[in-house]
């Protein structure tokens, strides 16, 4: 007889799991740590809060900063990188390096940091922090290593971008002002260098006080004083004048010969008023004065014969100036060419702008051809020569955010015909006019050269109801099509509460790729698309379904029709005061007529959730498309409604607590007094005609029996389950709410279509609804579909089975594994356009093939994952037996979970509110990677995060910009082949020969040596004035000292070591040196011992 010990006879009492190593073993999983890395790949979409903006005319790379921090380099399409500041300071200004590869700049924290964007990611070199300044602007000339450094206090600071170093050459504030005024001259706003005179510095104060400051001489040469506060200034190319705009909307032209006074002063759109005075102005912030070549021979000149070529009407390009009192006036960029004044209305805040030029030398005529204006939500680039002057189109993805952002879908792994699919009827016939013809002018940069092998699509839903398809395959992300529910659906007038949402705000995007069916949900409505490349007319059938229930725990008075005393009453139920039919108003309303439809996802089905006797319907929770059923599900807060796509008609609506049947485990809280209200004829149910907008599937009125469950007609009643939990299961939940507890609602919150077993004693699969519930409950909802011949005439039949799993927390996610560890697929319809035949895959596993899976669970076909906020476990089916449990988290909860494919294996991924990124195997649930990915800072990011298969994910990191970021380690290794490079060696373009008149009258460019004056010999600067801080490159620097340090101790000592053998040698010389001395001197002892020793004493 075979014993038996206490431990598995309380095992087996207990029904404890089997051990992760024996799950290993029957179910080999493929995956290890070494499998996972967290790293992010790219980011998309427009700079959120941008704050700075740089052009190196030469690489023709862009570069844009951000008041979080972030730094974008932006080249020719599809070369698009992003890094960022540690401690993410915002950026005050970005100066470029012109063709050397990197780039400086200036954040609100006062530091200073070198840029190299030679490498594909580029990286921090030096930082340099100032301790008892702020710094305002920087300025660095062209092709030199100083980087002059203006601070609020009003002194100027030289720094060698080379190495970092401050030097002792200062220009202070009082020295530039001397005598000139009394009180202080306020922060620099800006610094410019001479274009044809590199000795000159123009410095600009705040107050208004400019100063052209000689660098040799160390003293000002002349100064300027403008009545009003100071924002910018602007060299003319021949470096003897130069403009400022003022607060005051004012542009002044100033000349270095006349000192006391502007040459001239305009006021742009300034408007004189009646009594003579003209209207107050907003500043101009920025101005850009810049010259164009004429290429023509001028008339004699008096002192030489012949003038050199002429210079035309130079551009001049401001933003702001415009007229307090103007109401409504929109941003704007203003272009004065010659007599011509042309306002560039902008949609947005200005922020900065830049004139695209193609030389580098500011003394020579610069000739722009475009102007890249950053504004506070896009990015606009105008093109200067062509008529009219038109934007380009920009070709980033930059327009993500046009509408706000509500939901995010990711699908990777998706067929590889939906990418062309879908380019074919969105952007290839897209006809977009009013663009300039010529091409994008930002080209720097180069594609990389690796790739996938899967296509990636990524679908974000909008506030507006717009629902964008992207391409997101690798580091790309291009608009495929857009969708608008506003074409089937229209909003109804805001309510005088004051509410503001959008009444078609997309929540959530369901996609069947396989089939390229789309379910879109809002708040109220859902809506069934199908994809086809044929136009058409036709209207959209609309079902008005409410999902309510009411409960009465009234001790007072009893429930209608004898129910107990907590009742659960369907929506077919509804009756409002006095017994009169209940109030359905819309919150949205479906167009009616006949809709056109182009080539593309042509709406099929609209169900909308009226709102009941004035109470708004619950947010739609969760949606869920099955194109092999032909079923769409969806739930909210108060129940669950499966609705037939092919006869359009509604199958099931039931409240959540209808699901459980009998067996309900929680006390139902009354939901509303004002729901309890007179009512004079409750148990009277409502005529199919009282509902409005319902309407009975084509057979539902001539079959009975669970097929016909329908939320309409009398003889039609809701159903419930038909069989009881078994009593083990029963007494087997868990759940961390107690069964005694008040429950107000319980939403649906998961729905997944699978084929799989209804309960314990089913032997084969069927295809069945699993519905997850915010308590943490997971029911299945049985379908029974009729043959494919009568699917279009014959009703199916939904109802729940009562079986129940119970975790702690809410529902994440729900799967099934087949008896390989592989995840089972949901049954899908192969798409096909028009009416031909389609074909159903199928994703029923063989029982009799599942050897280990029956060794486990005696005889299970499958294996089913749930996952909670807290928990995860996985059961066998249909023993229902447990597998493996874990707990996920204790303290915090888990935002998204999903189980996705990696390496022909799968495993569930978890981002929990903590900020951390956990991976776990399946089905033995061992861990596989825990990193400190990301705190959850807001909502946001939990209603966009999403997990997809090869282990890519994404974001959305800010309202504009979408974060892509991977798990795994292999995709890692790849992606430097991936990401394009920044920085491609060319040569400056050559310096124009200067004139024989010019270099005649001194009229050319000149030089200075700069090293010599701001070099050592200018002295050091004090320490306090700031700090090199250690950056990667500073600490590689620091450790290699300390290497070289430490080599120098160890050849000291092995110095010392090789010195003390050495004298150990000699020492030891000697020794046997005296050794032999002591050895001859015995010997010859020894011999003369002998010779005398047979003499007498009177012989000797």
């Amino acid at each position: 007889m075979k014993k038996f010990s206490f431990k598995e006879m309380l095992d087996g009492l207990l029904g404890s799991t089997p051990a992760p190593a024996q799950l290993q073993q029957q179910f080999p999983e493929k995956l290890n740590v070494k499998d996972f890395q967290a790293m992010n790949i790219v980011r998309h979409g427009f700079p959120h809060q941008p704050t700075a903006l740089a052009f190196d005319p030469v690489q023709k790379l862009l570069a844009i900063g951000t008041k979080t921090g972030s730094l974008r380099l932006l080249g020719r399409p599809g070369v698009d990188i992003h890094v960022r500041h540690d401690g993410d300071p915002a950026v005050l200004q970005i100066a470029f390096l012109v063709n050397e590869g990197a780039l400086v700049t200036a954040c609100t924290d006062d530091t200073l940091n070198m840029w190299n964007i030679r490498q594909k990611i580029p990286e921090v070199v030096h930082t340099l922090k100032f301790q008892r300044e702020r710094t305002t602007c920087i300025s660095l000339p062209l092709q030199s290593k100083w980087l002059y450094v203006g601070t609020e206090k009003g002194n100027v600071h030289i720094v060698n971008i080379e190495s970092f170093v401050v030097s002792g050459y200062i220009i202070n504030w009082n020295k530039a002002i001397e005598l000139s005024r009394k009180n202080h001259p306020g922060p620099v706003t800006c610094l410019v260098d001479n274009p044809v005179d590199s000795n000159k510095l123009l410095i600009g104060f705040e107050t208004g006080l400019l100063v052209l400051w000689d660098l040799r001489t160390k003293a000002a040469d002349v100064r300027w004083q403008s009545a009003e506060p100071l924002r910018s200034v602007c060299w003319l190319s021949d470096g003897k004048q130069f403009m400022s705009s003022h607060a005051d909307g004012s542009l002044c032209t100033w000349s270095v010969k006349t000192p006391q006074r502007p040459v001239a002063t305009q006021f742009p759109h300034a408007k004189t008023r009646e009594n003579g005075q003209q209207e107050p102005c907003k500043a101009i912030q920025k101005v850009s004065w810049l010259s164009t070549r004429a290429g023509l021979l001028a008339s004699l000149s008096p002192l030489a014969g012949w003038r050199e070529e002429e210079e035309s009407e130079p551009y001049v390009i401001f933003t702001g100036g415009l007229g307090h009192d103007t109401a409504g006036r929109t941003p704007s960029v203003t272009v004065m060419h010659g007599r011509t004044t042309t306002v560039l209305e902008m949609e947005h805040n200005v922020v900065d702008f830049i004139a695209l030029v193609d030389t580098p030398y500011p003394s020579e005529f610069q000739d722009p051809y475009g102007i890249v204006v950053l504004l506070q939500n896009d990015l606009v680039v105008v093109d200067l020569t062509s008529p009219g002057y038109p934007c380009f189109e920009n070709p980033y993805p930059m327009d993500l955010h046009g509408s706000t952002v509500t939901s995010c879908t990711y699908l990777a792994d998706c067929p590889g015909d939906l990418v062309p699919a879908l380019y074919s009827v969105g952007t290839a016939k897209q006809n977009r006019t009013g663009f300039s013809e010529k091409e994008w002018p930002i080209t720097g940069g180069t594609w990389g050269t690796g790739g996938n092998s899967y296509p990636e699509v990524v679908i974000t839903g909008h506030a507006d109801g717009s629902v964008k398809f992207w391409d997101a395959t690798a580091v790309s992300f291009q608009v495929l099509y857009k969708l608008k529910v506003s074409r089937v659906l229209e909003r109804q007038r805001r309510s005088q509460d004051g509410d503001t949402e959008d009444q078609l705000a997309v929540q959530q995007v369901v996609l069947c790729p396989e089939s390229r069916q789309l379910a879109v949900a809002g708040a109220s409505y859902v809506i069934h698309f199908r994809f086809s490349r044929n136009e058409k007319n036709a209207e959209v059938p609309c079902l008005e379904i409410p999902i309510v229930y009411e409960t009465y725990g009234d001790s007072d008075r009893d429930p209608p029709s004898g129910d107990p005393a907590v009742t659960v009453r369907p929506a077919d139920t509804i009756a409002g005061v006095n017994g009169k039919k209940a109030e359905l108003s819309l919150p949205v309303r479906c167009r009616s007529g006949p809709i056109r439809r182009p080539p593309g996802f042509h709406p099929e089905l609209v169900c909308i959730t009226p709102a009941v006797n004035g109470e708004p319907p619950g947010v739609i929770s969760s949606v869920a498309v099955n194109s092999a059923y032909g079923l769409l599900a969806y739930g909210n807060e108060s129940g669950l409604v499966i609705v037939d796509t092919v006869q359009r008609t509604c199958l099931l609506n039931l409240g959540t607590p209808d699901l459980y049947g009998p067996a309900d485990p929680y006390q139902r809280a009354p939901r509303s007094p004002k729901q309890r209200a007179e009512e004079a004829d409750l148990g009277r149910s409502p005529d199919s005609e009282q509902i409005n907008g319902l309407c009975l599937s084509p057979t539902a009125g001539k079959q009975g029996g669970v097929g016909s469950v329908s939320p309409r007609g009398r003889d039609v009643q809701r159903s419930r389950s038909q069989e009881r939990l078994d009593t083990q299961q029963t007494a087997s939940r868990s759940s961390s709410l107690s069964s005694l507890e008040n429950i107000s609602s319980e939403a649906i919150v998961c729905l997944q279509f699978a084929d799989t077993f209804v309960n314990k004693s089913e032997s084969s699969t069927c295809p069945c609804l699993l519905v997850g519930t915010s308590l943490g409950s997971t029911l299945i909802v049985q379908v029974a579909l009729p043959r494919s011949a009568d699917r279009a005439t014959q009703a199916v039949s939904v109802a729940p089975t009562g079986s129940i799993f119970r975790l702690n927390g809410a529902m994440q996610c729900i799967a099934l594994l087949d008896c390989s560890g592989a995840r089972i697929p949901a049954a899908a319809e192969t798409w096909r356009d028009g009416n031909k035949e389609r074909t159903r895959t199928p994703s029923r596993p063989t029982v009799s093939s599942c050897g280990s899976l029956s060794e486990a669970g005696g005889g299970d076909g499958q294996l089913l994952v749930l996952v909670s906020d807290k928990q995860a476990r996985v059961l066998a089916t249909p023993s229902h037996s447990c597998l493996c449990k874990l707990q996920i988290t204790e303290t915090s909860f888990v935002v998204r979970a999903e189980i996705i494919s990696l390496k022909d294996s799968v495993c569930l991924v978890c981002y929990l509110a903590n900020g951390r990124l956990n991976s776990y195997s399946l089905p033995s649930l061992r861990p596989l990677m825990e990193v400190e990915f990301l705190p959850l800072s807001d909502l946001r990011m939990a209603r966009t995060f999403c997990i997809s298969n090869h282990g890519h994910g994404l974001y959305l990191c800010s309202p504009s910009e979408i974060q892509k970021f991977t798990i795994s380690s292999e995709f890692c290794t790849q992606l430097q082949d991936m990401v394009g490079e920044l920085f491609l060696a060319c040569d400056m373009p050559e310096l124009p020969q200067q004139g024989f008149l010019k270099g005649l009258f001194g009229g050319g460019v000149r030089s200075l040596d700069r090293e010599e004056l701001f070099g050592e010999t200018s002295g050091k600067a004090s320490r306090s004035v700031a700090k090199l801080l250690t950056g990667p490159t500073a600490q590689a620097e620091q450790l290699q000292a300390r290497v070289s340090s430490t080599g120098g101790d160890v050849g000291r000592a092995r110095q010392a070591m090789i010195e003390r053998g050495q004298k150990l040698s000699k020492l030891e010389d000697r020794t046997e040196q005296l050794m032999a001395d002591a050895d001859n001197f015995s010997s010859t002892a020894h011999q003369l011992m002998m010779r005398y020793k047979d003499k007498k004493w009177y012989q000797l």
